[in-house]
Parts: C-alpha cells; sequence; structure tokens
C-alpha cells in the first residue's frame, strides 16, 4: 500500500506531463527561448503567405500577440514545410525527448488532442490555438483541455479503462526513469487511487466537473498549471 505522500504524487503525474508535453512542443520549433533581439531578427526575416486578416483572426482566438504568432508560424513552417504536423511527427518529437522509454502511444493520445478535426494532421491554427490554451488559458480551460485527453473515445466522460490507457502510455514514456522507482503494476494502482477521488457520485466515469472539481482541490495540480504561463 503506498504512503499518503507517494499516491499524492502520482496522481498530479498526468496533469504535469501534460502540460510540460507542450514544453517539449515549443523546444523542438525553437520557440521557446526568444529574447528580444531574437524576436526582431525572427520578424525580418518572416515572409509568409499569412494573409492580415487570418493573422489578426487568430489574435484574436487566441492569447498570442501578432508578433508571437508570427515568430510560431516561422518556427512550425521551418519544422513543418508542408504547413501540417501528423502523428508520425509527434512520435519522432516524443522518441528524441524520451529516449529511454516507449512515447510512442502518449505521442498518439497527445495528437489526436490536438486534432481536433479528426483529419490526421493539425494545421499551425489548431496547433496555436492548443498551445494557447495550455500555456495562457484559465485554469478552466486548461483543466478542459486535459479532460479532452483522457476521454480517448470522445463521449464526454472518462472511464477507468481510458484513464489507465494513459496513465500506462505516461509510464511507458518515462521508462527507465520511473519502472526502477515505482512497483510494476503502479499504473494500476495509481488509476484506482485518483480515480476514485475523482468519480464523486461513484458511477463508475469521471464528468468533465468532476474532473475539474477535483484537479482545483489539489495544490500542486493547480501550481502545476501555473509554471509555463510566461515561457513565451
Amino acid at each position: 500500500m503506498w504512503n499518503k505522500g507517494e499516491s499524492e504524487g502520482l496522481q498530479t503525474l498526468g496533469i504535469v506531463v501534460v502540460v510540460c508535453s507542450s514544453l517539449k512542443l515549443l523546444h523542438y520549433l525553437g520557440l521557446i527561448d526568444l529574447s528580444d533581439d531574437k524576436i526582431e531578427d525572427e520578424l525580418e526575416m518572416t515572409t509568409v503567405c499569412y494573409r492580415p486578416e487570418g493573422l489578426e483572426q487568430l489574435e484574436a482566438q487566441t492569447n498570442f500577440t501578432k508578433r508571437e504568432l508570427q515568430v510560431l508560424y516561422r518556427g512550425f513552417k521551418n519544422e513543418c514545410p508542408s504547413g501540417v504536423v501528423n502523428e508520425e511527427t509527434f512520435k519522432q518529437i516524443y522518441a528524441q525527448f524520451f529516449p529511454h522509454g516507449d512515447a510512442s502511444m502518449y505521442a498518439h493520445y497527445l495528437f489526436n488532442a490536438f486534432d481536433t478535426t479528426q483529419t490526421g494532421s493539425v494545421k499551425f491554427e489548431g496547433f496555436v490555438m492548443a498551445l494557447s490554451t495550455l500555456l495562457r488559458g484559465t485554469v478552466h480551460e486548461k483543466l478542459r483541455w486535459t479532460f479532452n485527453l483522457y476521454d480517448i473515445n470522445k463521449d464526454g466522460y472518462i472511464n477507468k479503462e481510458e484513464m489507465m490507457d494513459i496513465v500506462k502510455a505516461i509510464y511507458d514514456m518515462m521508462g527507465k526513469y520511473t519502472y526502477p522507482v515505482l512497483k510494476q503494476d503502479a499504473p494500476r494502482l495509481h488509476v484506482e487511487v485518483f480515480f476514485q477521488k475523482m468519480d464523486k457520485n461513484k458511477d463508475g466515469v469521471v464528468t468533465l466537473d468532476e474532473f475539474i472539481e477535483s484537479c482545483q482541490e489539489d495544490d500542486n495540480i493547480m501550481r502545476s498549471l501555473q509554471l509555463f504561463e510566461n515561457v513565451m
């Protein structure tokens, strides 16, 4: 049986990894470490075919400035010349960042959360709107996005099997950095503790309201959601 500290720490792991994962994508695109001088250089070089009205519309729909959107778009186009990113790209990114584990399933679930249109590819608009939510959205917006990641079949609920699939994918991705420290059945135990905490009315599924309420009751999760608001 786990002690209280272990279970509380494991309960926040999935939420923290979701937020951290957006930083992996930003780092891959070379968009995190931007000084003012570098931003000016990027803007001078930016000759992208973005129509002004499209950029202004995206500025209105996100929490990024026009200047930030231009830099984001340049980085996106540099790494994804086709103008879209697919699931294989996500898998390649996470394989690089987690070489000692298997990140393929986590990348699959994360890509599906980004691919809101279920077309098999994510355009710049969808990519940057998701980043806007994860990095600068309200607490409710961030948690709603995270709920959507866990709701694999998109029926509006999280069941225990879905939570197990996501948690197992996270543990597999962490690889040797997780398994020597935790028991082999840690993912299952983690899910049992976390699901019992979230399923307020004990009906076997977690609703969006239950998910948000449970996360807001966890100080560690709330702190993790505040960590990455000023990365750009």
